[in-house]
């Protein structure tokens, strides 16, 4: 019995004009980050971010490219920037010691972590904490 095929998907075509406003480069980006290219988002967040660099949902979504690339440095100088600015935001702490995580950083990554296991109630995010612990040689 063969397995069946997989069709592959190829990220969509990004025209100019698609992106030249940052809530249109939010849309586009975000679709680019689904489709796992994180190098054509990144392409297409950079220009949104010279004309908003504050915005929030933009630098999230640079972040997460940063950790869909291993550009992990990046990923967590971007999270932590975030997460100072707003502590309450589940994702982005998550994401902050997912990163720290993965550059063996890992007592740096737990506080991060524990934070949201506590505040999502994630089992998913409880298990990043056992595991973290177990690296880091708490438990």
């Amino acid at each position: 019995m063969s397995e069946p095929e997989i069709p592959l998907r190829a990220p969509g075509v990004v025209f100019p004009a698609a992106v030249a406003r940052p809530e249109s480069a939010y849309r586009t980006a975000h679709d680019l980050l689904e489709r796992r290219a994180p190098s054509e988002a990144l392409k297409v967040l950079e220009p949104a971010l010279e004309q908003e660099p504050a915005n929030r949902g933009l630098r999230l979504l640079r972040a997460w490219a940063y950790l869909m690339r291993a550009q992990l440095v990046k990923a967590s100088d971007e999270l932590a920037e975030l997460v100072e600015d707003d502590p309450s935001d589940v994702w982005a702490q998550h994401a902050l010691g997912r990163a720290l995580e993965r550059q063996s950083r890992h007592r740096e990554a737990l506080p991060h972590l524990r934070l949201a296991a506590a505040m999502s109630g994630d089992v998913e995010h409880e298990l990043a904490v056992l595991r973290v612990e177990r690296l880091a040689g708490d438990l």
